[in-house]
């Protein structure tokens, strides 16, 4: 078996799916590795560090053309422009393992079936007890919730903690995290290590525990909130007069905070509206948001994908792709995470067997033989389901 990564073409994007430290995961079951020149350059890994542990360094037209598995932080629909450069490289029966973006990049799910390589989306890995190992996505969150603090308090125009001083006492911020996910646990965690008062609000009240065994405030609304979660632990979407009462709730609850950071996310939809302009009007001048669900339309109605905005006095930021901010140890646990899942399908033999009787394989796999196989992603694709083979 060859495995294979390249450096990654994506604007910004500094992460490497592969790191030398898992390099002998991989040569453990006999595979044979392929590094681009340069691939991890950008995150502080040289050519000569893969090269030690027994990576072969190579031209991006070799890996694509020797590699069994290939390897890549964004693949193709998380990569659309710069992505379809490598469309023509890949090839029937390689194996593609990489965030793709399936339940919106309709398109791209299409062109990639259609080259007849078998696609492994890794945002659709799910969260079971097994799958803890292989999931990208807390991973990811992970570091955003905690540069998402950092963010805040270089913009905030306070110090975070508390100081009792010869010049008087400084009141610690006053911190609210809006969701309590992973990113919005490590937005928390972060945020009391330095040293503010903070608050947490999530449409699951099965989370409060989770909140306050971090020093936290969980924050109860007025609302229904009996059936917010589905199967997987995610907040499913409420209907309009939902999130209509609880807009008008947050802002009241948010207009003394000095900072506001927002990590509600719905997988496959737009993020939830949660903070109206009118809200952000009611907070102090000075005070700071930071909208972590700012790539799928922002939880503020102020907030601008990539960009800082501000609004009566308050800082509206809405950053892209902050693990890529923090490449070196980005790159460390996606590629952990991403050769876990490539092993879990790996024999004694070291060779590749796809189960799809596997709930993580079949979990994430969207194409295969040049179909769409993953029936979430033919039902936002509006395709009809797929009925068993008859067999010969």
């Amino acid at each position: 078996m060859i495995v294979g990564t390249v450096k990654e073409t994506f604007p910004g994007e500094t992460r490497v799916a592969l790191t030398p430290s898992v390099l002998g995961s991989l040569t453990k079951v006999g595979a044979e590795v392929l590094v681009e020149s340069g691939a991890g350059d950008a995150a502080g890994y040289p050519d000569a560090v893969f090269t030690e542990k027994g990576a072969q360094i190579v031209s991006r037209a070799d890996v694509f053309a020797r590699a069994d598995v290939l390897m890549q932080v964004r693949g193709l629909g998380a990569n659309p422009e710069a992505g379809q450069a490598d469309v023509g490289s890949t090839r029937k029966g390689q194996v593609l393992i990489s965030t793709f973006e399936p339940l919106t990049a309709a398109d791209a799910v299409k062109t990639i079936a259609g080259t007849g390589a078998t696609m492994f989306a890794l945002e659709l890995v799910p969260r079971i007890t097994r799958a803890q190992s292989m999931d990208i996505l807390s991973s990811m969150a992970t570091i955003a919730g905690y540069k998402a603090v950092l963010l805040a308090a270089d913009h905030l125009p306070k110090m975070f903690p508390m100081m009792m001083t010869a010049a008087g006492t400084v009141k610690p911020a006053r911190v609210m995290v809006l969701g309590a996910g992973v990113a919005g646990l490590q937005a928390i965690a972060s945020s009391k290590r330095m040293g503010a008062r903070v608050e947490a609000y999530d449409i699951r009240p099965a989370v409060k525990e989770q909140i306050e065994s971090l020093g936290a405030k969980f924050v109860e609304l007025d609302l229904d909130t009996g059936d917010a979660e589905d199967k997987g632990g995610y907040a499913k979407a409420m209907d309009e007069e939902f999130y209509k009462k609880q807009r008008a709730a947050l802002a009241k609850e948010v207009a003394p905070m000095d900072v506001v950071i927002s990590t509600a996310a719905i997988p496959g939809r737009k993020a939830p509206l949660l903070l109206t302009a009118d809200a952000v009007k009611g907070m102090a001048p000075g005070s700071v948001i930071v909208d972590l669900a700012a790539e799928t339309g922002g939880n503020c109605e102020l907030t601008r994908a990539g960009e800082t905005v501000v609004e009566h006095g308050v800082s509206i930021l809405g950053p892209a792709n902050l693990a890529a901010k923090v490449p070196f140890h980005a790159s460390q646990m996606f590629s952990k995470n991403i050769v876990t899942f490539l092993l879990n399908m790996v024999t004694k033999e070291g060779k590749l067997e796809i189960d799809n009787e596997d709930e993580v394989v079949a979990g994430s796999l969207v194409t295969q033989d040049g179909e769409i196989v993953h029936p979430r992603v033919r039902e936002v694709m509006g395709l009809p389901a797929l009925t068993p083979a008859t067999p010969a």
